[in-house]
């Protein structure tokens, strides 16, 4: 079984983003204007904090638009080099990203919440480039589309990475006293985490070094 990247998330400083590289993150989160949840910040701080991330480590911009034309501006605005959608994207916009920000990495978050949500991530699968399991509702009249700290089903969760020929991050609840039992049922690409290594909102320097530990051991 191999090592999972990890992603931090709700990045919110270039002193946060520069703290979660030197612990071993291979990917940053940068969370913009969402219906609910925590960590939106500008798209001029998230371009301040991208521009600084090293080579060889993601920047993720998490929007929750749904339409190419719109996303497509917050990548030039933001010049990240990986796309986290957070709400379904239909497959005409998904196919616009592709041709018209060559290089970007396109992500798409399943919210697992059933087994419709095996379906959904095998149909979208052949679109983009890897795909995030997460914990929210995007059916709720304000939509959850990440961020919830909690749990879902990781038997799902495990038959999703089982069905796709995709990287699969898994995200939702995360912390270093549940992440051996995630790494070894889901057996996933990456994990995806923001609230269990914080405390009082900013990043939290001890949960950051118990949560990598643990991972690499």
């Amino acid at each position: 079984m191999h090592t999972p990247k990890v992603k931090i998330c709700c990045i919110s400083s270039i002193e946060e983003a520069q703290l979660a590289v030197r612990y071993g993150a291979s990917a940053l989160g940068l969370v913009s204007a969402m219906p609910s949840g925590p960590g939106p910040i500008s798209e001029e701080l998230i371009a301040e904090i991208a521009a600084t991330i090293p080579p060889g480590v993601s920047s993720f911009l998490l929007t929750s638009k749904q339409d190419a034309e719109s996303i497509i501006a917050q990548q030039k605005k933001t010049r990240v080099n990986t796309l986290q959608l957070v709400d379904a994207v239909p497959v005409h916009d998904l196919q616009r990203l592709h041709n018209e920000l060559p290089g970007i990495s396109i992500v798409q978050v399943i919210h697992v919440v059933d087994e419709s949500s095996v379906e959904e991530a095998v149909a979208v699968a052949p679109y983009v480039h890897a795909l995030l399991l997460d914990s929210g509702n995007p059916k709720l009249a304000v939509k959850e589309l990440g961020g919830t700290g909690r749990r879902h089903n990781w038997s799902l969760s495990r038959k999703i990475v089982a069905s796709v020929q995709k990287p699969v991050f898994l995200a939702g609840g995360l912390k270093a006293e549940n992440v051996r039992e995630a790494i070894e049922t889901v057996q996933p690409y990456g994990l995806d985490l923001c609230s269990s290594v914080r405390t009082d909102g900013k990043l939290d320097e001890e949960k950051l070094k118990r949560f990598f530990d643990v991972v690499y051991t």
